[in-house]
């Protein structure tokens, strides 16, 4: 009997404490804990997403290249619809009967009850006549947003554009991004998204059955503030950006300008470009396809993307990496007849000139194909090595110049050109018993070779500094404390002793300021400019113009390379490009005759089109029309007989 009644309290207690458990839960759910009130309210509520400012972009002075202007997304709950005077709202959203309905049917298919876009970024001049009515629209309400803004719409390439996120973004970002967030999707919006983006806030508003703003829920005890995304201080002279691009309009090319001694890109063009503005607002979409249909190719980032024969330039990097094997040295003397044999006699690459007997530092300043033909022949033919092994050895000491790699530049998509291996040639030729004569057109850049305009301006920038680089980079600064990325400030050698330059550098240097150099024409008054001409081959079409350089000489503060695709001559269009772009920046002023400025300025070299197509055929230009006078130490005469592997059995 006792047992039963001790079980009857402690099911009684039981009961009791289960009682008590409830009533404190329920009490402080309803009078301490508003987070369920918040729930239920959500009928009166109204979950405002507070979008953060993304990070403005500056030049390297301050300049603004990229900011924020005020838009409206127009949201919709489809189940608090009711008495819709739909004329209205299509007026004044600027849409037709159909399109409100394709809306609409999108907003129900997401949910009935979650709020979705109805139309995005509507300018503030339409939401001023919107707001008037929106209480009109019971279910309809509106989120600020912010979209970029080009004051000077250059730059395009480089600075990239936003985009709506699509399902993929949102799951590789572990649901961070929500449909209708914006993401970078090219240039430095899509390399610094997770700086620039910022953290959004969350803001709980009282509506009333209209939708109107009734105040802020709970003294905002719920809300969260907005974050603004980090500010990026880009390497880039806007200033010299401007003239740049004008310079390059109506031509295909690239102009890529660095600071040798930190590596921060001056400029960058790509050309033909586009307003940076056009993937911006509702006309985005039609935009996009607009650009991504153009012959010229807008979008494609030709810097970074576009792979060329190097040609001349990459006589810098024979005379280097010869020098620092041992092969050659400043007082080598080979004799050039007109031209390299190769193959027995059999086959010849021809140089412009017939020099002579000629030294390291006078072949560097006349562009003798002959002497380079000889010093790649020593690097490979000459070490008593295997073939294979030698041109390995050859081929390691090019890349440390940035050849055949990329650079890691701060811009997704970049290229890495073209170096082929030994495997390469061994395949191609059947057997390991090839020498320098089946691939003798890399002495002179061309051949299997390729290199993007940033490796040629890098290029210059170690011959600029003797030896070393930075590696190339557009954002120089991030945030409030200007903080700079580690991997950009590493000094990077080239593999070549700093002795080693110093002829290189002479030879580039009478290149210029000697009469009869390539590059005469263009030289600068008062800035001794090292610098190289060259013409590189182009199996497509006319060939590119091409022009690097670096100035001054000592203590160089801007190496640049300039290409513009099947102009010619590059002294003819290139160097000018390239003088006036130096000179403006060292001196803040042009000194080039006239004459020549108009003529850059205002030359259309783009590739006449027929029927709205552009074909390899169609890419000739007027170059050589509109000036018939002829370089002959530019002139590409490359004449490769191919050897079989098997005339060396």
């Amino acid at each position: 009997m006792n047992g039963l009644f001790e079980r009857k309290y402690i099911i009684q207690g039981i009961f009791i404490a289960v009682a008590i458990i409830i009533a404190s839960r329920l009490f402080y759910l309803q009078l301490i804990d508003e987070t369920y009130l918040l729930s239920a309210n959500n009928n009166v509520l109204r979950k405002m997403v507070i979008y953060p400012a993304r990070g403005v972009i500056l030049d390297r002075e301050g300049k603004v290249l990229v900011q924020n202007e005020p838009v409206y997304d127009l949201l919709v709950t489809p189940r608090e619809v009711v008495d819709l005077d739909t004329a209205l709202l299509c007026e004044l959203v600027g849409i037709d009967r159909e399109g409100f309905e394709r809306r609409m049917t999108t907003a129900r298919n997401y949910s009935p009850y979650k709020a979705s876009q109805f139309e995005k970024q509507i300018p503030a001049s339409a939401y001023a006549k919107l707001q008037e009515h929106l209480y009109k629209f019971r279910g309809f309400y509106v989120q600020n947003r912010t979209v970029r803004n080009y004051p000077d719409s250059i730059a395009a390439q480089f600075l990239g554009y936003i985009q709506e996120v699509n399902d993929r973004d949102i799951e590789r970002s572990n649901k961070f991004y929500r449909p209708g967030d914006y993401i970078g999707a090219t240039g430095v919006e899509s390399a610094y998204e997770e700086l620039l983006r910022g953290q959004r806030g969350v803001k709980n508003v009282m509506v009333d059955a209209f939708n109107r703003p009734q105040g802020v829920f709970a003294e905002g005890k719920y809300d969260t503030l907005a974050v603004a995304g980090d500010e990026l201080v880009s390497s880039l002279d806007k200033e010299l950006q401007v003239l740049a691009e004008k310079l390059m309009r109506n031509k295909i090319g690239s102009v890529v300008a660095i600071e040798p001694a930190t590596g921060e890109i001056l400029t960058f063009v790509s050309s033909p470009s586009y307003d940076p503005n056009m993937m911006v607002g509702r006309e985005r979409g039609n935009n996009y396809m607009k650009l991504l249909n153009d012959p010229f190719k807008p979008m494609f980032i030709r810097p970074i993307q576009a792979q060329y024969p190097p040609g001349s330039i990459f006589k810098v990097v024979n005379a280097l990496t010869a020098q620092q094997a041992g092969m050659i040295d400043e007082h080598t003397i080979f004799n050039c007849p007109g031209g390299y044999r190769y193959g027995g006699g059999r086959a010849i690459m021809r140089c412009t000139h017939v020099d002579g007997s000629i030294p390291l530092v006078t072949a560097i300043q006349r562009s003798c194909n002959t002497y380079f033909g000889y010093s790649y022949a020593r690097m490979i033919d000459h070490r008593n090595l295997p073939t294979a092994e030698a041109y390995t050895l050859w081929r390691n000491a090019v890349m440390k110049f940035g050849i055949g790699e990329s650079l890691g530049i701060d811009l997704p998509g970049e290229k890495s050109g073209l170096l082929p291996t030994a495997d390469y040639y061994t395949k191609r030729y059947g057997n390991a018993r090839w020498g320098s004569g089946f691939n003798i057109s890399l002495s002179i850049g061309q051949g299997e070779m390729g290199v993007t305009p940033l490796q040629m301006a890098n290029i210059m920038a170690i011959v600029a500094n003797r030896g070393f680089y930075y590696r190339p980079h557009l954002i120089k600064a991030i945030g409030e404390k200007k903080i700079a990325k580690p991997e950009f400030t590493e000094k990077i050698s080239a593999g070549v002793d700093a002795k080693y330059y110093e002829p290189v550098v002479e030879g580039l240097s009478r290149a210029v300021n000697v009469p009869g150099g390539t590059g005469y024409s263009v030289r600068i008054a008062d800035i001794e400019m090292c610098g190289k001409t060259g013409t590189a081959q182009n199996p497509h079409g006319a060939d590119h113009a091409v022009f690097f350089a670096f100035a001054p000489r000592d203590n160089p503060k801007i190496a640049i390379a300039v290409v513009v695709e099947n102009a010619g001559y590059g002294g003819v269009w290139a160097g000018p490009i390239a003088s006036m772009l130096i000179e403006q920046y060292i001196k803040d002023t042009i000194t080039l005759p006239k004459y020549i400025q108009d003529r850059i300025f205002n030359a259309d070299l783009l590739p006449k089109l027929e029927t709205g197509k552009s074909t390899e055929a169609d890419k000739v230009t007027s170059s050589r029309r509109a000036d018939p006078r002829k370089d002959p130490e530019e002139e590409p005469l490359f004449v490769h007989h191919r050897i079989l592997a098997n005339r060396h059995d």
